[in-house]
């Protein structure tokens, strides 16, 4: 998420924090970098230069030119107009007084619509508010299927009504259903095209005539840059938006979407897509956005993540096993597959304020884990409770059942010798 315009930025911004002086031409010169880093990300022009005018008065500043560290000052104010540019407040969803809340999605078709709808239910639901889902698109082949599937997948009930019925149909019956229920929360899966269609558009001013809901959201790809503002342009047009969800965040986007959106719109980003995965949907809170985008990680929603994915339960096994000071083979493996549940391992770096920066510059080997998981699980379960046995001819055999070479044995039980030093060490910190 945001890593080209992030590499960019640090490169830029970085200039500013080795000059212990900083004169104004230094400054300009400086902001006309950031200025052309924006735009080749696909930051809307107007945004751009708003942006910089803002950042530019700061940052001439006689606060800035008389401080100690004036570089880290201009970072600073670079930081704080990103989240003011991204809005500024973290989002919320607008709640009903009474239930359900009525939340309308919508889109074109291969934004990943109806797979945001899914997300969406399960972060909902994991939040003590049970959703229903209503199939509101009858037009797409298999997308009522694919609601059902998804809803089954995530534990959520699904309305799709009857066969031939038109969406606002099936959306009141869905409203009933939920209100008979005790559903906390409806949300519509509607319809969409390939592109904006005056049809389409009149169709969801019905559903919303109809059912008044409290959130109109708009699942956007962000992989398109400028065309995800211009589509988000056209149904706030339409519909008056209260939110935007950008999806694809993970894949090869530059981050322009993410900035223009709030500027162009005047609408908040509500959530980010970061992956295909149904846990895959973050809030977009602009302050951690911020810090992400200047690589200053994002610790909160690190733990966020580690809240929705983690079992409880094991975590609890492994505190207990390390709070009695045995930590084993086994319990490493464990504790690695609760780590790739994260996500992969350069994502979750990069949430970890400077540890961005120690990642190898042609990136951490994905296979990495899986050929430590395969040496682990190529022992017995003897060695992994005592490690210590493992002398030559077994570390041969471990290598050939796991099909790694020796030295990445040896390396990987070095790795762990001094990861129970560490516990150790941990252990005896501890008050009780």
């Amino acid at each position: 998420m945001f890593e080209e315009l992030g590499n960019k930025l640090d490169t830029v911004l970085g200039k500013f924090r080795q000059r212990g002086v900083l004169t104004e031409p230094m400054i300009r010169e400086g902001l006309r970098e950031v200025r052309r880093v924006l735009l080749e990300a696909d930051v809307n022009y107007k945004v751009t230069r708003e942006f910089l005018e803002r950042v530019q008065e700061q940052a001439l500043g006689e606060r800035v030119l008389k401080a100690v560290s004036p570089g880290q000052q201009i970072v600073k104010i670079v930081r704080d107009e990103l989240a003011n540019l991204l809005g500024g407040e973290p989002p919320t969803l607008d709640w009903a007084s009474s239930p359900p809340t009525v939340i309308m999605v919508v889109g074109l078709q291969g934004s990943g619509k109806t797979t945001t709808v899914a997300k969406l239910a399960k972060r909902l639901a994991r939040q003590g508010r049970e959703p229903l889902l209503a199939a509101c698109d009858p037009y797409r082949p298999a997308a009522v299927a694919q609601l059902q599937t998804l809803g089954g997948q995530i534990g959520v009930p699904v309305y799709a009504g009857e066969a031939g019925s038109n969406p606002v149909e099936v959306a009141l019956a869905a409203l009933e259903k939920a209100r008979k229920a005790g559903s906390a929360v409806l949300i519509l899966d509607t319809a969409g095209r390939l592109q904006i269609d005056e049809p389409m558009m009149d169709e969801l001013r019905r559903l919303k005539a109809e059912l008044a809901p409290r959130e109109i959201l708009l699942v956007a790809d962000a992989m398109t840059g400028q065309e995800a503002v211009r589509i988000a342009e056209g149904f706030n047009e339409a519909l008056d938006l209260t939110g935007v969800i950008l999806t694809k965040m993970d894949g090869d986007t530059r981050g322009g979407a993410a900035l223009s959106i709030r500027g162009v719109v005047g609408k908040p980003i509500k959530f980010l897509g970061t992956g295909e995965g149904v846990d895959d949907l973050d809030a977009a809170d602009p302050d951690r956005l911020a810090g992400r985008i200047l690589q200053m990680g994002d610790v909160v929603g690190l733990v966020e993540r580690a809240e929705m994915v983690m079992d409880a339960d094991e975590q609890a096994q492994l505190q207990k096993q390390m709070l009695k000071g045995r930590f084993t083979l086994e319990d490493f493996l464990g504790a690695m597959r609760q780590v790739q549940k994260l996500g992969p391992m350069e994502q979750v770096l990069k949430m970890i304020p400077g540890a961005s920066r120690a990642i190898p510059a042609g990136g951490i080997d994905p296979n990495r884990m899986k050929h430590v998981e395969a040496i682990i699980l190529s022992m017995t379960l003897a060695e992994r409770q005592r490690p210590e046995i493992l002398n030559g001819s077994r570390r041969a055999r471990i290598a050939k059942g796991s099909g790694r070479p020796v030295a990445e044995v040896n390396r990987l039980l070095k790795q762990f010798k001094e990861a129970q030093k560490f516990m150790k060490q941990m252990k005896g910190m501890m008050p009780f």
